[in-house]
């Protein structure tokens, strides 16, 4: 037998013993892909989320069923496999970001406001509006493992439960968040056997909502019944919680306030920190050293969102109803208003791609999506979506308290 006829035999025979094992000239595996560049897109008026390719700048699908995302937020597991969509009828909905599919779905309150996976990536918790308090379940299963009442004492000497808002993961596997009612500011630490609450008081009235820094040093709440900001300095807690930036209003009288502005996203650059203005069409520069007011930029309506570009050399902004027509962008050296745009009717959030690129804006009224470059500010695509809000991509899932 001549070697190349041995070899076409035994090609044969190995084939048909694959075949029957099952092995060979199977159905072509499923592609494969990573999350790394996917995100999600509320779709408020229908209870769906778009979800998007950054890489392509297109939607691969919309998953409906998801209930009340008039106020919704998205946090992602610790793989990025996953998001989870607090909505704001209290439902908490885990979705697979490479199926596209609803895993599971629990109504855990009347309405919530936002949640937080922890450092370990082992608990969800929500933050609730209805009836109030923390609720904590188990990333996998969606079990609830423990429910904290923010239970506190009202001037008329009744007890009451608070709004919970600001509720972000902090370093050690520790949960913080604030509560409205009360003027107060709560951690919860997980990394115990019995999670335990230290709680600090009287912080000022009305916090709105909070920010943490992104080393996870500084929390800061904005305050909306006094001028200023209440800051807590995680690595020296017991120096308790301080004012900051209190003068930025004395003396003046706010415009009517038609949106509480969004303190997450604020934006850092060097040694600067910028923040919206409650009430102003300004947006104001804090000295991180000291945390004085440096400097304050007047813009174009009252800012709702300041976010800094990745490399922190822009800040970009959006604003108020019914001021909410366009973004603006702050040179962050000179402070200078470098570029208005017109994105579209009702714009209500942004997001950047993970190295600054590109950026995403909701135009919900024109019921688009907008990607911008942010180098040259020209417009790369319009996607469409039904009254788009928040966007969420998966490079937050490896941040401190996005």
């Amino acid at each position: 037998m001549s070697l190349t006829r041995y070899f076409k035999n035994l090609l044969a025979t190995s084939t048909l013993l694959l075949l029957a094992t099952g092995y060979a000239l199977a159905e072509p595996a499923a592609e494969l892909r990573g999350t790394g560049d996917l995100g999600v897109v509320i779709e408020r008026a229908t209870g769906s989320v778009a979800l998007v390719d950054t890489s392509a700048k297109t939607v691969l699908r919309h998953i409906e069923g998801l209930g009340d995302l008039s106020h919704a937020s998205v946090k992602f597991t610790r793989d990025a496999r996953y998001a989870f969509v607090f909505g704001r009828d209290g439902g908490l909905t885990k979705l697979d970001l490479l199926t596209g599919e609803v895993v599971e779905r629990v109504i855990q309150s009347g309405n919530s406001i936002g949640g937080a996976i922890s450092q370990d990536g082992r608990f969800v918790a929500v933050g609730n509006y209805e009836p109030g308090g923390v609720k904590i379940f188990d990333v996998e299963t969606l079990e609830l493992l423990l429910d904290v009442p923010t239970t506190y004492e009202k001037e008329d000497g009744t007890t009451d439960q608070s709004k919970v808002v600001g509720l972000v993961d902090i370093p050690d596997n520790r949960f913080i968040f604030t509560l409205f009612d009360a003027g107060e500011i709560w951690i919860l630490d997980m990394s115990t056997t019995e999670p335990e609450l230290t709680k600090f008081r009287d912080i000022g009235s009305m916090p709105y909502d909070a920010l943490i820094t992104s080393n996870g040093r500084y929390y800061i709440a904005g305050l909306f019944g006094e001028d200023g900001l209440a800051m807590l300095d995680l690595w020296s807690p017991e120096q308790g919680v301080q004012r900051i930036l209190p003068d930025y209003g004395r003396g003046e009288e706010r415009l009517p306030v038609y949106k509480m502005p969004h303190l997450e996203g604020w934006a850092m650059a060097g040694d600067r920190a910028f923040f919206p203005a409650v009430g102003r069409n300004e947006v104001l520069v804090a000295n991180t050293s000291d945390w004085s007011l440096n400097s304050r930029i007047e813009v174009h309506g009252q800012p709702i969102f300041v976010m800094s570009r990745p490399d922190e050399r822009q800040v970009w902004v959006t604003f108020a109803h019914p001021l909410n027509d366009r973004v603006q962008v702050i040179d962050t050296q000179t402070l200078e208003v470098i570029q208005t745009i017109e994105a579209g009717e009702s714009i209500l959030h942004k997001e950047f791609t993970p190295r600054g690129e590109h950026i995403w804006i909701s135009a919900r009224d024109s019921h688009q999506i907008v990607v911008y470059d942010t180098r040259t500010f020209e417009e790369l695509a319009r996607l469409s979506a039904e009254s788009p809000s928040g966007i969420f991509f998966t490079h937050r899932a490896h941040q401190i308290g996005l």
